[in-house]
């Protein structure tokens, strides 16, 4: 496929989640093969270094490694990466985007007809080259383009670029051909060209003296040229082929760094013009390298998904390695988690290694190191020359917790040999045992086809069980590592393909590839099986649950059986993958059975009603998958991916409805998760682009204004929304003021010193400005009307013409307990009162049922009226009829209120008979 016709090929439709699993983020991504970018935030008084991870980049604080944020999702993949002091810039699908604080796109810059492939900040301009060997020059914060040159690719095709020091409005261009230009960019014109080598120009790098520029070539070569008089000032040649990157040291040896393909870095010495040391860094290309301002280290990175940094504190001038952050250099076959908090993920890869991957954090990842057939001979060789000890890859291992502190406690089978290897994590190493049976060692073996196929540890950490392809099963002792017992002689005439005892060590089960499933007694006389269950089909894979003693076993038919360990019966059946299995699991509750298999699909089964409840499908299948012990998570690895990916189970957060589903009709797609679980996407950065339009300050947001409705509808019962106090203790109010009561009578406070305010001047005033007037003084009471009415009780006279009762429903809901109290009890006439005033308040209560609207104050003032006035009531014939029309409408709210709240308690009632 053309690059034209990928880039026309319309992206996947994928949705965030699943029923059950939505996607949450992606661990053990370090880097790749776009080169890294660092900058100094004065801030922080510390260097942040980018990296790329894909279609998205992380950064880190250089001091500790530790991550601070990631980027959102790109459209592409991230092709080139480019900093400056206020953005991060990203090239992804012709575009290049302007981050700012690593999550907040500011600008976009469209215009590229390929896709961009170098970047660099320039001032107030920002140069890119895309592969169509067009040179853009774009004005950050005006998006426009300042200046475009193309170049003839047979002419001049750009492989480089970098600005010298003092060159104002100058870039210095590399080319496949060896040639070198200066471009004003100012003037689009070329100041000079230079030709010292035919080789392709790989990289150029300013160096700290004036005029001068570092070049590396295709060939090896690397060229300190300089500008001013075009001179050669001196050459090196590193024998490993092709220079990556080059880096000069400033805090004061006059040392060149260059990086190669092979992971070699070399030290040239520029004053004796010669090489002062070699160092391998990577498995891999190192494409980054990068020496810290005034600082002796120097910071890689390489596609083997690991960055460095070095310390140039060796007694011989060389350098040592001072920090590491690295994930795994081949996809991970077997993931499981460890231990019952849910925080840790032991991983096994092709690359031979047993890694530890946290869920909290980066910095609590480890490495266990690589399996080998002699360690110490590996410890003292180079970890990247070819090691004769190596073993093969980890195709499965098995863990427990129980003597975690005292011995090995994981053992693992290797692709294509007998011996299966122990490890501790307590010590974080490999262990010293490998396990090989008497007839397998070298001096009695017949069959060397045999291979390891099946394992399992003990639930008391004592013994692990291995299964042969050549039918044998044996037991060993993993803390001394001596043989212990041998099943049946063989146990089966074909492979072994799965294991699993029970919490008590009473029985082991034993499936092969002929479909026959046994059951041993763990010890005693284990030549001969308790029960044998016949299959309908070859086993392929097995995975049990000892909480609940369920095993699940996976038919080479692609069908799934669940079976009791106890009762030896065939419990469920479950049919819908067209794939071969690669892997099962149980929730930690044993209601679910996940599996996982090569048709790229994930099934998620409800054990006790027999139905698939969830499936979806992934880009790539799905190699290995465990559950969190608390089920809050389930950890995936994929084929041909460095990573595991995380999903959270929603049904913990969120109230699900599952409902069974075909397990035929096709699975709907979901995109894997991203590298973080905040990671925002492109899209998201767009939208908040538009919000903020040419806004730069850091972290400013619009929040969206949102005002909730006072009522949904009205034809709903609607309550006040105020604090429970403010109408529960209405009934209790006499009981809280005698209990509130002081012991003590208050006392008065000593009384301050008299003085008298003055007026600033020469001469001495005093000041009367406040004082009280005469016609303030007056202590006779101007009363303004003959009655002792309060303001509510006025308010409610009012609504006896004016038929408004909402002036006088606001007010009294903003009054506090004691004083709704007060005005209720002063509506009577032997307290100010009148009779008007009462009719009116139960035409209020009245009112405020028929509108629905807080209802609980309603309910609350009815009850303090009729409790403060009592009998009186019944002695006024208005009083009466107004009382009836108020229990009509209060009836009718209530039975509405009762009718539901009943539905709901038997709804409840008969699902918690059905659950029992």
């Amino acid at each position: 496929m053309t690059e034209d016709n990928k880039e026309s090929e319309p992206r996947a439709v994928f949705k965030e989640s699943s029923k059950i699993f939505r996607r949450n983020r992606a661990l053990g991504y370090v880097s790749n093969q776009v080169p890294a970018v660092t900058r100094y935030v004065q801030r922080r008084r510390d260097t942040l270094v980018i990296t790329c991870i894909g279609r998205s980049f992380q950064v880190y604080t250089a001091s500790h490694f530790r991550l601070l944020h990631v980027s959102g999702l790109h459209p592409d993949e991230i092709t080139a990466l480019a900093t400056d002091r206020l953005h991060t810039y990203t090239a992804s699908n012709k575009c290049i985007y302007a981050w700012r604080a690593g999550k907040h796109i500011r600008h976009v810059y469209r215009g590229h007809n390929r896709d961009v492939h170098l970047l660099l900040p320039f001032g107030s301009n920002l140069i890119a080259v895309d592969h169509e060997n067009v040179l853009k020059v774009w004005n950050i914060f005006s998006e426009d383009v300042y200046l475009e040159v193309p170049f003839k690719v047979e002419e001049f095709q750009i492989t480089a670029v970098a600005h010298p020091p003092t060159y104002i409005n100058k870039i210095v261009l590399g080319s496949r051909q060896g040639q070198i230009k200066i471009l004003n960019i100012k003037k689009n014109s070329i100041v000079c060209t230079f030709n010292h080598h035919e080789s392709r120009v790989t990289c150029i790098e300013p160096a700290p003296a004036l005029d001068v520029v570092a070049v590396g070539h295709g060939d090896g070569a690397i060229i300190v040229l300089n500008l001013k008089f075009d001179e050669v000032l001196m050459a090196f040649k590193q024998d490993w082929g092709v220079v990556t990157s080059l880096a000069f040291r400033t805090d004061g040896p006059p040392i060149l760094v260059s990086a190669c393909r092979n992971g070699y870095m070399a030290f040239w010495n520029l004053e004796e013009r010669k090489l002062a040391g070699q160092l391998q860094a990577h498995e891999q290309q190192v494409t980054t390298a990068i020496c810290f301002p005034s600082e002796p280290v120097v910071f890689t990175t390489s596609p083997d998904n690991s960055m460095k940094l070095f310390v140039f504190d060796m007694p011989d001038g060389g350098a040592r390695q001072l920090r590491i952050r690295e994930g795994h250099t081949k996809p991970p076959l077997c993931i499981r988690y460890h231990g019952s908090s849910g925080v840790s993920i032991l991983s096994s890869g092709e690359d031979s290694t047993l890694r530890v991957f946290s869920t909290l954090s980066e910095s609590l990842n480890k490495s266990m190191g690589r399996a080998s057939y002699n360690p110490k001979a590996t410890k003292h060789k180079n970890r990247f020359q070819f090691d004769k000890y190596s073993m093969p890859p980890i195709l499965e291992f098995t863990s427990d917790t129980a003597r975690e502190k005292e011995w090995d406690n994981i053992a693992a089978i290797h692709a294509g040999i007998i011996q299966t290897t122990t490890w501790t994590f307590d010590k974080n190493r490999m262990g010293e045992h490998r396990l090989v049976p008497k007839q397998f060692q070298n001096k009695n073996r017949v069959n060397f086809e045999s291979e390891t196929t099946c394992i399992v540890l003990t639930h008391c950490g004592n013994f692990v069980i291995i299964g042969y392809s050549s039918g044998d099963i044996e037991r060993f002792n993993i803390q001394s590592g001596l043989h212990r017992a041998r099943y049946g002689a063989p146990a089966h005439t074909k492979a072994v393909r799965g294991l699993a005892s029970d919490n008590l060590n009473q029985c082991v089960i034993s499936g092969c590839s002929e479909g026959l499933l046994k059951f041993w007694p763990f010890k005693g006389k284990v030549d001969k099986p308790v029960a044998v269950l016949r299959l309908a089909d070859g086993i392929s894979i097995m995975r049990q649950h000892r909480e609940s003693s369920m095993l699940a076993i996976g038919l080479e038919t692609f069908k799934v059986y669940v079976i009791d360990m106890h009762t030896r019966v065939i419990v469920r059946k479950f049919v819908g993958h067209t794939a071969k299995l690669n892997d099962l699991t149980f929730s930690p509750d044993s209601r679910w059975l996940i599996t996982a298999a090569m048709d790229s699909t994930i099934k998620v089964w409800d054990i006790p009603s027999s139905y698939m409840i969830d499936h979806f499908r992934v880009e790539r299948p799905c190699v290995s998958l465990s559950m969190s012990p608390n089920g809050d998570f389930l950890a995936t690895a994929h084929v041909n991916l460095l990573g595991i990916y995380l999903w959270a189970n929603k049904t913990l957060f969120n109230q699900i409805s599952l409902r069974s589903i075909d397990p035929h009709e096709p699975a709907p797609y979901v995109g894997l998760p991203t590298n973080i679980c905040d990671a925002m996407d492109l899209e998201d950065g767009m939208k908040e682009l538009e919000i903020d339009g040419d806004d730069e300050e850091l972290g400013e947001t619009i929040d969206a204004q949102y005002e909730t409705p006072k009522q949904l509808s009205p034809e709903l019962i609607t309550l006040s929304g105020l604090a429970a106090s403010r109408w529960q203790n209405l009934l209790d109010l006499e009981l809280i003021k005698q209990r509130n009561k002081p012991k003590a009578p208050p006392k008065a406070p000593k009384q301050a010193p008299f003085f008298l305010p003055t007026v600033s001047g020469l001469e001495m005033r005093f000041d009367v400005s406040n004082a009280a007037s005469d016609k303030d003084s007056s202590r006779i009471l101007q009363a303004s009307t003959l009655n002792n009415l309060t303001t509510f009780g006025q308010l409610l006279e009012e609504t006896a013409s004016s038929s408004d009762f909402n002036p006088a429903v606001t007010h009294i809901i903003q009054l506090g307990p004691s004083m709704i109290d007060f005005e209720i009890k002063s509506l009577h006439p032997e307290a100010g009162g009148t009779l008007l005033a009462m009719v009116q308040f139960l035409k209020l209560i009245e009112f405020m049922f028929s509108t629905n609207l807080n209802f609980e104050l309603a309910q609350s003032y009815l009850s303090v009226f009729l409790r403060s006035h009592g009998l009186a009531l019944t002695e006024s014939p208005d009083l009466v009829r107004a009382l009836r029309s108020v229990s009509q409408v209060q009836e009718q709210a209530w039975e509405r209120v009762e009718s539901k709240l009943n539905y709901g308690t038997g709804v409840v009632a008969a699902l918690r008979n059905f659950a029992n």
